[in-house]
């Protein structure tokens, strides 16, 4: 998978199990959701629990996502959540009241193996989509891996990162397609991208709210489109996409980290109704 113009060998489509969710080929379509990063006062757990009878009654497998540390935030004055160790503690009390597998963020190798005691499925952001030494960490947990492409990286690039995740004796790799730097501040997506990611054998992601951000467009902060979100969405399902990844909030415009592109709870089942038929449609 060296250039575009190139005709790359496909890799045999693999499936990659997180807790009791099956992502890949001969599986429907899963959401990996929940907040951009975990917020006090009980918010973590209240989306938990919506986003699970959500897709309990639409009968769409669910990973629940949150982030303890946002890492990577625009100003250093920015919320960036409550650290590893009340952030694990979160993740516990999810999962034992709901169930559901969880994931979040690893910014560092010398987190990986604190995180997969608690974790189902290791993310690696996508401005660390190459680091080797981190993707070597996560892989050596047993705990499947999540990769978010890097904005400035081409789809056939990852089948790299496959291959240092497999040779590192990882469990299973998916990966995220997030968008493309377009100039300053802006992102637009390619959806060749999801099939050329899925030649590499690994099940691939759509991220349909971070692919709406406006990378530092704001004052010191990521704006983004929220309004774009179902467009994106749809066009990635009918693209062939394995998952959708989506930052649900409550009440997005008073989130504490990336509310312009994040999806309000109340749009939520909509959505997933059109993405559910536009994947039956696909046969």
């Amino acid at each position: 998978m060296s250039n575009e113009n190139s005709s790359p060998e496909s890799m045999p489509p693999r499936v990659v199990k997180v807790g009791s969710v099956n992502v890949g080929s001969g599986h429907g379509l899963a959401l990996i959701a929940g907040p951009c990063v975990m917020e006090p006062g009980g918010m973590t757990e209240f989306l938990a629990r919506e986003l699970l009878a959500i897709c309990q009654s639409l009968g769409v497998p669910l990973i629940f996502k949150a982030s303890f540390d946002k890492a990577n935030r625009t100003s250093k004055s920015s919320f960036r959540g409550p650290g590893i160790e009340a952030g694990l503690d979160v993740f516990r009390s999810i999962k034992s009241e709901t169930g559901l597998p969880v994931t979040t963020d690893v910014h560092e190798p010398g987190q990986a193996d604190q995180i997969a005691q608690v974790v189902d499925l290791l993310q690696v952001p996508a401005f660390l989509a190459r680091q080797t030494d981190l993707l070597e960490a996560c892989a050596a947990t047993g705990r499947p891996i999540n990769v978010k492409k890097g904005q400035f990286m081409a789809p056939w690039d990852m089948a790299h990162v496959v291959a240092k995740i497999d040779s590192a004796g990882g469990s299973g790799v998916m990966l995220t397609e997030r968008g493309t730097t377009f100039g300053y501040g802006r992102l637009v997506n390619d959806m060749r991208a999801i099939p050329w990611m899925k030649m590499t054998g690994a099940p691939v992601v759509f991220d349909a709210t971070h692919s709406v951000q406006l990378p530092s467009a704001g004052q010191g902060v990521t704006s983004g489109e929220r309004e774009m979100v179902p467009f994106l969405a749809r066009s990635a399902v009918a693209a062939g996409c394995d998952a959708v990844f989506l930052e649900v909030h409550p009440e997005p415009d008073k989130a504490l980290s990336d509310g312009p592109n994040a999806l309000h709870l109340k749009d939520l089942e909509g959505l997933l109704k059109q993405l559910l038929a536009i994947r039956a449609a696909l046969g």
